[in-house]
């Protein structure tokens, strides 16, 4: 699962990206769907540099009743990766080589689904907020350059902080 990081500028064309592949989702994903699908990630934030991969992120009631899900996604181009297995049904597309999007199945409600729209909608309202992400993002690409893994891990203080901030129930739970 490990690929090389890249961090580029923010790109207008993301959102649009986002909308056309939220459209062929919706149609192939729609009898598992509980919710509206949701741009996440960097890419969800105006100005935000990132790896440039749009981050979806699709509502089901739950990952046992959405595993007929998996082969429809696949059946769309998705290559599916039991990565954190325990709370969403994981995909990249095209391939885990050459990723242009992610696609996170995620039960609606659950607190993946709550955390990364939190996050998100905080880099969104609090731009000192997303440019200490960006710089974070940028330190950490340059040190772990070929490990995604590493890259990701080191973003977790700083998105447990944001989230302790706007989600207080989620500092007194650990």
């Amino acid at each position: 699962m490990s690929a090389s990081v890249e961090i580029v500028r923010y790109s207008p064309d993301w959102p649009a990206k986002f909308e056309a592949e939220k459209q062929a989702l919706l149609s192939v994903l729609s009898p598992w769907l509980v919710g509206e699908i949701q741009h996440v990630g960097s890419t969800a934030v105006a100005g935000l540099s990132a790896k440039p991969i749009i981050d979806i992120m699709a509502p089901v009631s739950s990952l046992l009743e959405s595993e007929a899900a998996i082969a429809s996604a696949v059946a769309a181009g998705y290559s599916y990766y039991p990565y954190r297995a325990d709370v969403m049904h994981w995909f990249c597309k095209p391939s885990p080589d050459v990723r242009t999007h992610h696609l996170h199945l995620v039960p609606y409600g659950s607190e993946l689904w709550l955390d990364r729209l939190a996050f998100r909608d905080a880099l969104r309202k609090n731009q000192a907020l997303a440019d200490e992400y960006a710089s974070l993002k940028l330190r950490l690409a340059r040190q772990f350059p070929d490990d995604r893994e590493a890259y990701t891990q080191g973003k977790t203080p700083f998105v447990h902080r944001v989230l302790s901030n706007v989600r207080p129930e989620k500092s007194n739970a650990t």
